[in-house]
């Protein structure tokens, strides 16, 4: 099953949403917060974001879900350190936080391939509330 990342310059955010998000999850389903930096303030941390990802990975690859554009920078600081076969099977969703994830997840959780469950969360930029 594919790995969920959702990083968030807030841990408070970032749980938040995971919280939601193993509403709708398969219980084996990996979604881990990777929100603010080590020393708890607001801001992103690309090596809690790598150490994220190693832990989301079950070896169908890792969706990564962001917040703001340093996160993004953060991210990709984060896959360059990885190692392996690993750094070729993260992506990072250009996608809103709460509804990609959620959007995310439930593919995942369908057993959708890494490109699925990226399309899936790109995808709910479209979503309508009203």
């Amino acid at each position: 099953m594919v790995g969920i990342v959702i990083v968030s310059h807030s841990k408070k955010v970032a749980e938040g949403i995971k919280d939601i998000a193993v509403q709708m999850a398969d219980k084996n389903q990996r979604i881990i917060p990777a929100g603010g930096t080590a020393d708890e303030r607001i801001g992103t941390d690309a090596i809690l974001i790598s150490k994220a990802i190693e832990e989301a990975d079950t070896g169908f690859g890792v969706v990564v879900m962001v917040d703001l554009g340093s996160a993004v920078l953060s991210a990709n600081m984060a896959i360059e350190l990885l190692g392996g076969s690993l750094k070729s099977a993260v992506k990072v969703a250009d996608a809103p936080l709460l509804e990609g994830t959620l959007s995310a997840v439930i593919r995942a959780s369908c057993d959708g391939t890494l490109d699925e469950v990226l399309n899936e969360a790109v995808n709910s930029r479209h979503a309508l509330k009203l």
